[in-house]
């Protein structure tokens, strides 16, 4: 083996080593505690949510009311509207340009909105907060 194949490999194996050391995961983890805030935060709604999830998917599971989903996750509204932390907002994938278009119609957006038949439950959500907005929330 050439002194170059050696050191790659070596490298290689010294950057795994790093790697798992700097992320430690949560092992087996099929799932993660999420809270929503709803009535401007007044009003907590703890809930055990399936990885792989949408947020809407969790909302209509747990009989959240305050979301409404009126186009079941077919990115035709913008009813699914949720606020996240900062934190995880930054761990979120990007949003599409359809979603986007669809936040342009939504009431009270920030920085940090985005629309939960879009995001996916992740294992960096374990103790997420996440607002429903009062302006979108259903009476």
């Amino acid at each position: 083996m050439s002194s170059g194949v050696r050191l790659a490999a070596r490298l290689r194996s010294t950057w795994r080593r790093s790697i798992s050391h700097s992320f430690p995961r949560l092992k087996d983890l099929s799932t993660v505690k999420i809270t929503f805030l709803a009535d401007g935060g007044k009003r907590r709604i703890p809930v055990e949510a399936d990885i792989g999830d949408t947020l809407l998917d969790v909302v209509f599971k747990n009989e959240i009311d305050e979301v409404e989903g009126a186009c079941e996750g077919t990115l035709a509204c913008s009813t699914c509207h949720l606020i996240f932390e900062q934190k995880v907002f930054g761990l979120i994938k990007a949003k599409e340009e359809d979603e986007e278009d669809m936040l342009d119609l939504a009431i009270g957006v920030t920085k940090t909105s985005r629309l939960g038949c879009q995001v996916r439950v992740a294992e960096y959500m374990n103790g997420a907060k996440i607002t429903i907005p009062e302006e979108s929330a259903q009476p």
